[in-house]
């Protein structure tokens, strides 16, 4: 079970998003990914409250909330998708073969 909270300031920490997810429940983990080049945070978090309706309570009460000068867009968050392999191979690229 997992929220994920988008449009967040960079300015947010780990336990400003605590307390406010604690209003709705018991808040088991948060996550503010950083990106990998800079450290800077990447603008969005992914939080994980102990049950269901905590959950539920926290998306209906938060999504479009104005919080840190900022309108959140809180929703479930989607099961992360794998990605290929960089570049692909060469038919799906829409190169074409040679025949010699």
């Amino acid at each position: 079970m997992s929220i994920f909270v988008g449009n967040l300031s960079f300015e947010v920490v780990r336990d400003d998003l605590s307390q406010i997810f604690a209003e709705y429940g018991t808040v088991k983990r948060v996550q503010l990914p950083t990106d990998r080049e800079t450290g800077r945070l990447r603008g969005f978090a992914f939080v994980e409250m102990e049950t269901e309706a905590e959950e539920t309570a926290a998306i209906e009460a938060l999504d479009g909330a104005e919080w840190m000068g900022r309108d959140l867009k809180v929703n479930k968050a989607r099961p992360r998708e794998e990605r290929s392999s960089p570049g692909g191979n060469w038919e799906n690229r829409g190169g074409a073969s040679r025949r010699y």
